[in-house]
């Protein structure tokens, strides 16, 4: 099943751009990592170094490279264009530069992140001005409208309470809850943009990459309906402090992921594919990931004595759903663009590559392996407080995120 083309068909330079920034970001972040070894073995995570590390993984590797992907592929799934393509590249200048310098800030000039985190805002803000123009044109609206502006609506949420934070540590607000704050800051911008977006884009690509057809829909309703109302029972948890309403949002959360998995599962039992290829198997592993997480969130709650192992569960979190979620889509989704990009208007005019020749797939083990190892004896070092393996393991991740960068130059210069 091909992606379709039509006159909504995004300019290839604009995913492409966040595309390539998105990947820079995302090694800075591993090498600042592997250099704030000590502090991630201590479990001291709110450090200046781990601060911007962390908003370079999210900001600068996830959500750049999320937007690319939602230039290419909400006109393809809403079967409307970009509302304004010009907006577009004036957008991603205004938010690579917004969140560089933020990520810099953070780290060394504490004072102007006010500044740099208010221009990387915009820069955002500018973004889901862009999708709602563009998906309030959409003729009919379906489940992937729901989740897919339900997870914008938990980014504006986050940039919110992200610049609200920022205005707090520079100025100071009476009376605020910075702490409940910040826990709702994390909450919407991973647990509900990241989740909520690859949900929404799963029920599409899932389909399209295994060949599936004649499946049911009606289980995403119940996906969408509970995991929502585990967002805002966590949420509302933080600001009454209770225990109880953590327990019962993170448990709702966990039942809808569960839901989301068996829903997946009857999806690829109908489908023509038989052998999926290697880097959408890393996909179907990060959702299982995914799920055991979000059990792990759920029991954790129940014994409040462990609750400082959260932050290590958000390391768990952003990597092994998030990130490889991203890493196994964009291995099918860049060379597919690029190949319609440059070949599809030749096919019959000369000898064109295959889309397979595009990516060299033999490449996906050791990335996939070295950052599942990698990510595996992170969390040995951490719990054990071992600081060699955290940096043998670190150096691993770090060299598995620029073989992937490689892999995805190396299919633009084709």
């Amino acid at each position: 099943m091909m992606l379709q083309q039509a006159s909504n068909e995004t300019n290839i330079k604009l995913p492409v751009s966040f595309v390539i920034y998105s990947l820079v970001a995302f090694v800075a972040s591993q090498l600042i990592i592997l250099f704030a070894g000590s502090q991630m073995i201590d479990g001291v995570f709110r450090t200046p170094a781990i601060w911007s590390a962390a908003h370079l993984i999210i900001l600068g590797w996830a959500l750049m490279v999320a937007m690319g992907s939602m230039y290419q592929l909400v006109p393809v799934a809403f079967l409307t264009p970009i509302w304004n393509e010009r907006f577009g590249f004036f957008q991603f200048w205004i938010s690579a530069i917004g969140v560089t310098t933020f990520a810099i800030s953070l780290w060394f000039f504490p004072k102007l992140m006010i500044y740099t985190g208010m221009l990387a805002v915009v820069g955002i803000l500018l973004f889901v001005f862009q999708m709602f123009m563009t998906m309030r044109k959409q003729a009919k609206k379906n489940i992937l409208t729901l989740f897919v502006g339900s997870a914008l609506f938990c980014l504006f949420l986050t940039i919110s309470l992200g610049l609200l934070l920022a205005i707090n540590l520079g100025a100071g607000i009476s009376g605020l809850n910075h702490l409940a704050i910040l826990k709702s800051h994390i909450l919407l911008g991973i647990t509900g943009w990241f989740t909520l977006l690859i949900f929404g884009f799963s029920y599409k690509m899932v389909p399209m990459f295994s060949l599936a057809h004649g499946f049911s829909m009606k289980l995403s309703k119940w996906v969408y309906s509970l995991y929502m109302l585990g967002l805002g029972l966590t949420f509302l948890s933080f600001f009454m402090e209770s225990r109880g309403l953590l327990q019962a949002g993170l448990t709702v959360l966990f039942m809808a992921f569960g839901i989301f998995v068996y829903h997946i599962l009857t999806i690829l039992k109908s489908r023509l594919k038989k052998k999926l290829d290697r880097p959408f198997f890393f996909s179907l592993c990060a959702i299982g990931f995914g799920a055991i997480i979000h059990g792990a969130g759920m029991v954790l709650s129940f014994f409040p004595t462990y609750y400082t192992a959260f932050g290590l569960l958000i390391y768990l979190y952003l990597f092994c759903w998030v990130v490889f979620s991203i890493i196994g889509y964009l291995y099918k989704i860049v060379p597919f663009l690029w190949w319609t990009h440059r070949y599809s208007k030749l096919i019959g005019k000369q000898n064109v590559p295959t889309l397979k020749e595009m990516m060299n797939e033999e490449l996906s083990l050791p990335i996939f392996y070295g950052l599942g190892i990698g990510v595996i004896c992170i969390t040995l070092a951490s719990i054990f407080s071992q600081l060699v393996l955290f940096y043998i393991s670190q150096t691993i991740i770090l060299g598995a995120t620029i073989l992937f960068t490689y892999v995805i130059f190396d299919v633009l210069r084709k």
